[in-house]
């Protein structure tokens, strides 16, 4: 499992995306809708950020605001790590361990996001991997 490429990981998953005037209530609703725990935010046609769960809580609700007039760009990740598709899934999974973070943005040859791998995929993948055995 390590040893397999981040694309064969996210297969052709879906994933969602905001713009970063987007109020924080709006990406949740997305998210919600994604059943995702993260969105990526982007701005005309580049990745800016990466809003999660964990943002919303930290950042919006533990500081007091509003998740209606609150914009996503105050309170994303800015420096986001990203991953190439063709990199392994453990180096993934390694760089989330060593970053403190659960998600990161899987990227083309030319940095244009093609998925979102989160850390529970590996217990996804665990899970397949004993299903079969």
């Amino acid at each position: 499992m390590p040893n397999r490429r981040v694309s064969e990981v996210i297969g052709q998953r879906a994933f969602a995306t905001v713009s970063a005037s987007a109020t924080v209530r709006d990406a949740a609703i997305i998210m919600k809708e994604w059943d995702s725990t993260a969105v990526l935010v982007m701005e005309n046609g580049a990745l800016v950020g990466i809003c999660t769960e964990r943002d919303m809580v930290f950042r919006a609700i533990a500081a007091g605001c509003i998740p209606a007039t609150t914009c996503v760009d105050t309170i994303m990740t800015t420096e986001v790590q990203t991953i190439h598709r063709d990199k392994p899934f453990g180096h993934a999974l390694h760089l989330m361990y060593e970053g403190g973070f659960r998600h990161m943005p899987v990227v083309d040859d030319t940095g244009y996001p093609v998925g979102l791998l989160a850390a529970h995929d590996a217990l996804d993948s665990d899970g397949l991997q004993m299903e079969q055995e």
